[in-house]
Parts: C-alpha cells; structure tokens; sequence
C-alpha cells in the first residue's frame, strides 16, 4: 500500500552552476553540429574548473566545426550565462579541446546498412514519467524548484537583480495529504551574490521570487525558510567547484519522483537513446496521463547496442489505470515506432534545439515552434483514448 501523506523533497540548480556550465557547453556544441549537418554524430563532455574548461569526446560531422569554432563556441556560452569573475571570465579562461573522430567499431553498429535499420548507440534503459500533480504533468516538486530558480535567472539576465550571481541552486520540500501537495515544508535557496550584500539582504531579495512561484498559501513557516544557509556565498561557478557533463541526471528529469536509467543527456546526438529514448518515455507517459488513461504514469524501455528495436517495454500506472498495463504497452509499441530512427523523425529531434534544454530541466517545458521539447505534445492522447 502506498503511503498518502508525507514529505517530498527535489532539487534544482540554475545555467550558472558548474556542471550545468558543462552541461550547456556540450549541449551547444551538440547544436552546431546539428546546425550544419542533422546526421551527425556527438559525444562530447565538458569538465570546468578555476577558470578553465575542458572538452573531450567524439564526433563525426562537418570538418568546418573544428577546434577553434569548438573553442568560440564555449566561450560564447559562458559569456551568455554571465560569468566575467575574476575566477572564471569567458574571455581569460583557458579552453582545451581533445575532441577526436568517432571510433569505427560504434559506427558500425550504430549506422543503418543494407537490410539493417539503424541501431542503438550503447545498451542501457530509459525511463519516463509523468503525473496529474501540476498543469505541465510534472512532480510539483521539481517543478517549482525549477520555476524559483528560472525567476531570479530572468530577473538577473534582464538587470533587476545585478547583485546576483550566475550560479544557484534550490530545494524543496513539499507536504502531501491523500497523496497530493497541499503546501511547502521548508524552501531553502542558495545564490551567489555581491561581496557587498549580507545574508538577510541575500534573503529579501530572493523571498519575493518564492512567493511569486508557489500558490497562494504554500509558503513554509518563517523558521523553515533558508536563504545561502552557509551565511556567504561570494566564490561560486567553477571558481568554487568544479564542473562535469552529465552530473545532474536527476535535476535534468523528474527530482528523484521517477526511476532513472543512468544515462546523461547533454553532449549527446539524437542517435543515442539515452537522450532520445528518454524523450521518447516522458513523450508516451505524457500522452497517456493526457488521454485520461492514468492519473500516473512510469514508462521503461531497454535497448542493446546496434539493436534496433527496444528489448522491452514496461508500463506502471501506480494503481492509477484506466486500463490493463499489459494491452497499454502493446498500444504503445502500435502508436509510436521505438526504435532510434523512429524516435529521432516522430519527435524531429535531428536539430539544433538542446542548449536550451541544458538548464531547468527537459521536461515540463512548453513545446517550440521550431521543434524544441517536441516530446512535451499531447499529440497522441486522443488517439490513446480511442484504442481503448
């Protein structure tokens, strides 16, 4: 039996924060690529620390996307998020690109030939999830750390809150009673600021952002409310930490709500499932909480590298279905073609559209004319409906 009433908590970090810095410069680099040639290959990791960055990793594509473009391209994301420290400046920092060819051997495997349909980058499996808890289909919690974090950003971006820095990050925990959120327990925020504000100035400038988020009378008792809890927060970025690609899975999902296969999602073509399969989960469990079938939704779905078709399709309602498991599963292979191939043209996931997922997370977002988060659609709930 499942418990009703309790506390959830879930986490979220802003664009500035070290390893989201990785994170959108492998992701930008994914884009450029894409840019000029949609069938290329990426794999790219970022690693930054005191006012150096890194990249390593594989490709193939456009010659015309070389070191020195690769290079620019990392400086232009750092200048956008906004770090011009001492300890990390996009214009003084040191860049290192070891980014080589795709090795032949995944080539092989993952390239279509002959008879052969396309094949999965790497073995691994993929969830998606979804749930009635928030317009979007998203856990509140994440939701609304994300939402906090994405205000004070805009907030700084736009020159309201220049005391601000460009690395944050937010926690919150919220109270569930029949198994819905009813309000926050504690939020606790942590931004780096100005050597010349204090703590409670800190406070005062972040608590009107909170309040706008959350729904009237969800805020948490004064006492539950932390603000930079260290008391400082000056030295931030990848002066204070260093940063990698790929170290934030669960920020990037659904805050630990759901299962996690394991597999990163930025720096990576749409050939490799653990990004698109990925989408692809969230996209199908969206759409059946969408058709009415379940108030909850987890999707798992398991790939073997070279493989084209998934080794297996799992569906949990959580008690919430509509419908049986079973026949939802199979109507789910009928309805979406699971496959890399399929994935990449059902969602047109071969553009340059995933620096902007790099941040606040790839899901619960609003889906983009130009094709961006293509997998938040609903564009199969009444087809789910009627197979039922």
């Amino acid at each position: 039996m499942s418990k009703s009433d309790y506390l959830f908590t879930s986490e979220s970090v802003s664009e500035g924060h070290p390893d989201k810095v990785c994170d959108r410069i492998s992701d930008e680099l994914v884009d450029s690529f894409l840019s000029v040639d949609p069938f290329s290959r990426v794999a790219i990791e970022t690693l930054t620390t005191t006012n150096r960055v890194v990249m390593a990793g594989e490709v193939r594509g456009p010659g015309s996307i070389n070191s020195d473009k690769m290079i620019s391209i990392a400086r232009d994301a750092v200048r956008d998020i906004g770090y011009e420290q001492e300890g990390f400046h996009w214009e003084k920092m040191i860049v290192d690109c070891f980014v080589h060819s795709q090795s032949s051997d995944i080539a092989m495997g993952v390239d279509a030939d002959g008879n052969k349909d396309e094949g999965a980058g790497d073995q691994g499996l993929m969830f998606g999830y979804a749930c009635k808890e928030t317009p979007v289909l998203m856990p509140a919690p994440i939701f609304y750390a994300h939402a906090i974090l994405k205000s004070l950003s805009k907030a700084r971006h736009l020159g309201k809150e220049p005391a601000l820095g460009p690395d944050s990050k937010s926690q919150i925990t919220l109270r569930y009673e029949n198994g819905i959120p009813v309000c926050a327990e504690s939020v606790v925020v942590s931004t780096q600021h100005s050597d010349l504000l204090g703590q409670e100035e800190v406070r005062e400038i972040v608590r009107p952002y909170v309040l706008q988020i959350l729904p009237d009378g969800w805020m948490c008792e004064e006492n539950n409310f932390y603000v930079n809890p260290t008391g400082r927060f000056v030295i931030g970025g990848p002066d204070g930490d260093s940063g990698l690609t790929g170290r934030k899975i669960i920020v990037d999902t659904y805050g630990g709500a759901a299962p996690h296969g394991g597999g990163a999602f930025s720096g990576k073509d749409p050939t490799k499932v653990d990004r698109s399969a990925a989408y692809a989960t969230r996209y199908l469990a969206k759409n059946v909480v969408a058709a009415g079938l379940a108030d909850k939704c987890t999707i798992q779905i398991a790939y073997a590298i070279g493989v084209s078709h998934p080794l297996s399709v799992y569906v949990d309602t959580h008690g919430t279905g509509q419908v049986e498991e079973g026949k939802l599963s199979n109507v789910l292979r009928e309805v979406m073609d699971l496959t890399p191939r399929g994935i990449r043209e059902h969602l047109g996931l071969s553009k340059p559209i995933y620096a902007r997922t790099a941040a606040y997370g790839h899901f619960g977002r609003k889906s983009e004319n130009d094709g961006g988060f293509s997998w938040e659609k609903t564009d199969l709930s009444e087809e789910l409906a009627s197979a039922f």
